[in-house]
């Protein structure tokens, strides 16, 4: 399983960006996995973004980004895109995306719990 995210930049606040994590060794039409957006501020734990069910395409947002950011699954190309819109300098971040089994991800919220990571790229939201 390898995951590679892009599209990560510096923007303005107020501002948008769309981040894309394009999955391979896995399928989204397939296979039965969770994958997620998790982002990590300097000092600050990585935590959990959003959430999408490769099973069933159910997806969840942590509640600061709620109404702010949306996710699109797209299946032929096994992508994963995150629309971010408003964006607040505390979106400030280098984020991640991640794949786990579903039972994993029921477990909880913790980055810990990932198991298969991207390298990440780097969203910067100035005042």
């Amino acid at each position: 399983v390898q995951l590679v995210e892009s599209g990560g930049g510096l923007v303005q606040a107020g501002g948008s960006l769309t981040l894309s994590c394009a999955a391979s060794g896995f399928s989204f039409s397939s296979d039965d996995f969770a994958v997620a957006w998790f982002r990590e501020a300097p000092g600050s734990e990585r935590e959990r973004v959003s959430i999408f069910s490769t099973k069933d395409g159910g997806m969840d947002y942590a509640e600061s980004v709620k109404g702010r950011f949306t996710m699109t699954a797209d299946n032929a190309k096994n992508t994963l895109i995150l629309q971010m819109n408003s964006l607040e300098p505390e979106d400030t971040a280098v984020y991640y995306c991640a794949v786990v089994s579903p039972a994993a991800a029921a477990r909880g919220s913790s980055w810990y719990l990932w198991d298969t990571w991207g390298h990440g790229t780097q969203v910067t939201v100035s005042a």
